[in-house]
């Protein structure tokens, strides 16, 4: 899987851009602000159809235009396919094979996408929220209908939050809807909980030979996934259900004072053990970052075997936040079976003979020159 070409149109600080890709490594060279970063954001929202900088869409929309456009071409299991979102104040406009996509969960996982930047490195001790981002939009890519009961699991969530707060400040005093609600919740709770099981069991199966092989054998990595609810991995959905209305029962009164959900899958989070130990709390930045690459190598392997190509590669003004012998490690593994974009200031200090073979594009004020 690789993109051969990409086009933009209003996009950021791009009034217009086509261009063309090698399918192994592209190096993009730019200054700070000059657009490197935006480019890398466009190819993240041609896989995803949102940006992984921003939540506010608008500000992907060049200076006083309408609407800004991402288009593309890429080459999937032998045949091309064309890709285009479109953002406007209308809403946004996802089309594959230039037909338009009524659901958002019928176009992504189309092209396949691996994110590796400077934020990424706080996977491992940054906020909770970061690791369950991580585990849905990776999720997402190789299970699309996983968007489906995600979006279906948060428009619940917020209706079932906004009566918590009438019945908080004594609006309403009728739990019928409360429970309803519940039900609904639990319903798309225990898919989501289940198929996170799933995925952390095959990301572990990949991610631990890797990071025993970047630390000469030294360390062992386990991902655990904290749930706030006690279940069984091996559950089956209707257990899991259980276990969420029992806990929610316990529960009623105490989130009715707070006016807030307390129990779901958008309050669990995920822990890094190595060699018995939560790396967020003990670990050494070495063993952060050896574990942040381990997860992010991972995310190739897996997403390679599940869907029978390795996807594209995102390294955005990494390399020069890894040391030398992490950087090596990367950059052999990905050679020759990965296309992957590189944007950096400079590949000066960067040694490797895999950035001797890639193209490279420099970016200036919103023009790129290969």
């Amino acid at each position: 899987m690789h993109i051969e070409q990409l086009q933009l149109k209003n996009y950021r600080n791009y009034p217009e851009l086509d261009i063309s890709f090698h399918n192994k490594i592209n190096v993009i060279i730019g200054e700070n602000a000059q657009g490197k970063t935006n480019l890398m954001e466009a190819i993240y929202l041609l896989a995803f159809t949102k940006s992984h900088r921003t939540s506010h869409e608008k500000e992907l929309i060049r200076w006083d235009q309408d609407f800004a456009k991402v288009s593309g071409t890429i080459q999937k299991r032998n045949r091309q396919l064309p890709l285009e979102i479109i953002i406007s104040s209308k809403g946004k406009k996802a089309k594959l094979n230039r037909i338009e996509q009524k659901r958002l969960s019928d176009y992504i996982g189309t092209l396949n996408v691996v994110m590796f930047a400077p934020e990424d490195l706080a996977l491992v001790k940054g906020a909770p929220q970061l690791r369950r981002r991580f585990i849905d939009m990776e999720l997402g890519q190789i299970q699309p209908t996983y968007i489906y009961h995600l979006g279906q699991y948060q428009k619940v969530l917020k209706q079932r939050n906004h009566l918590l707060k009438h019945l908080q400040r004594g609006q309403t005093s009728d739990r019928t809807m409360l429970q309803v609600l519940t039900e609904q919740l639990v319903d798309h709770a225990a898919v989501i909980l289940k198929r996170r099981f799933q995925f952390l069991d095959l990301l572990n199966k990949w991610a631990a030979p890797i990071h025993s092989g970047i630390s000469r054998e030294m360390e062992q990595l386990d991902i655990k996934y904290r749930a706030t609810v006690e279940v069984l991995e091996e559950a089956d959905k209707a257990k899991i259900e259980i276990a969420y209305l029992d806990k929610f029962l316990k529960l009623q009164d105490n989130e009715i004072d707070r006016g807030t959900t307390l129990v779901g899958p958008h309050r669990d989070d995920l822990a890094f053990i190595v060699n018995g130990k939560d790396v967020q709390v003990y670990g050494s930045q070495g063993q952060q970052r050896t574990t942040a690459l381990s997860i992010k190598l991972a995310e190739l392997e897996l997403i390679s075997n599940e869907v029978g190509e390795y996807p594209v590669l995102l390294l955005d003004d990494v390399l020069s936040e890894l040391d030398d012998y992490r950087q090596s490690h990367l950059l052999h593994t990905i050679q020759g079976k990965v296309q992957t974009f590189v944007s950096t200031t400079s590949v000066d200090g960067i040694h490797h003979e895999t950035l001797d073979k890639a193209d490279i594009f420099r970016v200036t004020d919103g023009k790129v020159e290969a």
